[in-house]
C-alpha cells in the first residue's frame, strides 16, 4: 500500500508547483586549503576510506614482479613433482581489507598459515580445491579423467599429500623473496574454513597475489595473502630502483661466488697424449701381443695433456714413488695449438 503524504508534504508540494523550478547554480566548486589555488589546476581523485591504500603503486609492481619468479619456480618443482606440466602465473595482485579477502574464498579449502622467520606475523596460503584433487588423483595414480570435488575437510591422508606441494612453494617463495631480504617460511596451522582463521583485524589492509594453476585440462587458484604490517619493515626495500640494484648486486656477487664453488669441486678427466699415429684396419686386425707401433714423435719430447679432450697443457713423462707421472711444463699456446692442427 502506498503511503499517505501529511498535510505539510502536500503543502510544500503545491509552493513548489506555484514558484516554478529552482534556477541552476553556475558557481564553480570551491577547494579550501591554506593556500589558494586554481580549481582546473588541481587534481581530484575520488578515495575511499573503507580501502586504503597504504601500498604505492611501485611497490605493488615490484612485488607482482617478485613473485612471478615464485610462480615460475614453483611451476618447475610441481612439474618434477608430479612428472607432468604444471603451469602457475600470476594472475592479480591487489591490496583488500583482510574480511573482503575471506569473504572471497570457498568453504571448505586447504588454507595454510604461514610464519617467515625474521618477520613478524603470519601470512596466508589458500589452494583452491580445484587442483587439490586433482594434485592428489595424479599422486595416488587416478586417471584424472572425472574428478570428484568433496564438499568436506580433507582428512589426514590428503593433508599429508598437500602438505608437500606447499612444503615446495614455500621453498619457491623463499628463494623468490631472496632478492629482498633473507627469509624462511614455515607452515604453523591449517584449516578448512577460511572464517574461523582471524590474523589480523577485519579492516587491516592486505596485499593479495593471486595465482592460476593449471595442471592438463584442470585449473585451480591459488592465492597468497600478506598483510601490511607483516612485511612493512621491509616495504622501503620494493621500491623499484634499490630493489633492482639489490637484486643485481647480490645476483652479480652470490651467483660469482656460487659458480666458483661448484666449478671447484666438478671432475675434469686429465689424460696425456704420448703419441699419435694412423693405421690400417688390415693392420689393426692383425695386432698380437709383441708387435710394435711405430710413432713419428720422439721419447724425449713434452707430452700434450688433454683436459675434457681439449689439449691445454705440455708435460714431462717421468715417475714418481714407483708410479708414472706427467710434470707440466707449461700451458699450449697459439703456435702449439696451429702446430697440433
Amino acid at each position: 500500500m502506498a503511503d499517505v503524504l501529511d498535510q505539510s508534504e502536500v503543502d510544500k508540494l503545491l509552493a513548489g508547483a506555484m514558484t516554478g523550478p529552482e534556477p541552476v547554480s553556475n558557481a564553480q566548486p570551491t577547494v579550501f586549503s591554506r593556500h589558494r589555488r586554481d580549481v582546473a589546476q588541481v587534481e581530484v581523485r575520488p578515495y575511499d576510506f573503507r580501502r586504503p591504500e597504504r601500498v604505492s603503486k611501485d611497490q605493488m609492481r615490484a612485488l607482482q614482479t617478485l613473485h612471478e619468479t615464485f610462480a615460475r619456480n614453483f611451476g618447475a618443482s610441481l612439474s618434477g613433482f608430479l612428472r607432468t606440466i604444471v603451469e602457475v602465473r600470476v594472475a592479480t595482485c591487489e591490496q583488500m581489507t583482510y574480511a573482503e579477502f575471506t569473504s572471497s574464498l570457498p568453504n571448505p579449502t586447504s588454507f595454510n598459515l604461514i610464519a617467515a622467520d625474521g618477520l613478524d606475523g603470519q601470512m596466508c596460503l589458500e589452494v583452491s580445491p580445484l587442483i587439490v584433487y586433482r594434485i592428489i588423483d595424479r599422486l595416488l595414480g587416478g586417471s584424472s579423467q572425472e574428478i570428484f570435488i568433496p564438499q568436506r575437510p580433507m582428512t589426514q591422508i590428503e593433508s599429508r599429500l598437500i602438505g608437500n606441494v606447499t612444503t615446495r612453494g614455500l621453498a619457491a617463495l623463499a628463494e623468490a623473496w631472496e632478492a629482498v631480504k633473507k627469509l624462511s617460511f614455515r607452515i604453523t596451522a591449517s584449516e578448512s574454513n577460511p572464517q574461523l582463521v582471524q590474523i589480523v583485524p577485519p579492516n587491516e589492509v592486505v596485499v593479495v597475489v593471486g595465482c592460476e594453476v593449471k595442471m592438463g585440462n584442470r585449473a585451480g587458484t591459488l592465492n597468497l595473502c600478506i598483510p601490511y604490517n607483516v612485511i612493512e619493515p621491509v616495504m622501503e626495500r620494493l621500491s623499484s630502483q634499490s630493489w633492482f640494484s639489490a637484486s643485481k648486486n647480490a645476483r652479480s656477487d652470490a651467483t660469482q661466488k656460487q659458480i666458483v664453488e661448484r666449478l671447484s669441486s666438478a671432475g675434469l678427466e686429465l689424460t696425456g697424449l704420448l703419441a699419435r699415429t694412423t693405421i690400417t684396419v688390415e693392420d689393426l686386425a692383425n695386432l698380437a701381443p709383441g708387435d710394435l707401433i711405430v710413432t713419428d714423435r720422439r721419447a724425449a719430447e713434452p707430452v700434450i695433456c688433454c683436459v675434457a679432450g681439449e689439449p691445454k697443457l705440455l708435460a714431462q713423462l717421468g715417475r714418481h714413488r714407483n708410479l708414472r707421472a706427467l710434470k707440466v711444463v707449461r700451458p699450449l699456446n697459439d703456435e702449439d695449438r696451429l702446430t697440433l692442427g
